[in-house]
């Protein structure tokens, strides 16, 4: 998708240092952060939230990139919380599929990071 913020940086258009990156996916940091570690896993095709046809291979890069990312940001043994908005009711500004990787501190039970 042509205007799509986040396939033009999961493609290169935009520069970024991504954290973690294969053949389906991205991993960035996320530029309005909500705790310590605060992750973007994009995938590089345009879907626009996670029921979209996502193809299996796709979802299995997004698990694999937050493994990475929990091991590279140091949260893989005390806990992260991840995200996925489907929709601007759920929050989701940005409509390109996107899990938001959170840690770095005591989250809590609440769905937001206090």
């Amino acid at each position: 998708m042509s205007d799509c913020i986040f396939c033009k940086i999961a493609n290169g258009e935009i520069p970024s240092d991504f954290l973690y990156e294969d053949d389906n996916v991205v991993a960035f940091r996320d530029l309005n952060p909500q705790a310590p570690v605060h992750v973007l896993v994009v995938p590089k095709a345009h879907h626009d939230n996670f029921v979209d046809g996502v193809p299996a291979e796709t979802l299995l890069s997004m698990e694999r990139a937050v493994k990475a990312v929990a091991e590279k940001c140091g949260v893989a043994e005390s806990g992260f919380r991840c995200i996925m908005n489907t929709g601007a009711a759920a929050g989701q500004t940005v409509m390109h599929l996107h899990m938001h990787v959170l840690g770095g501190k005591d989250l809590g039970e609440g769905l937001i990071p206090a």
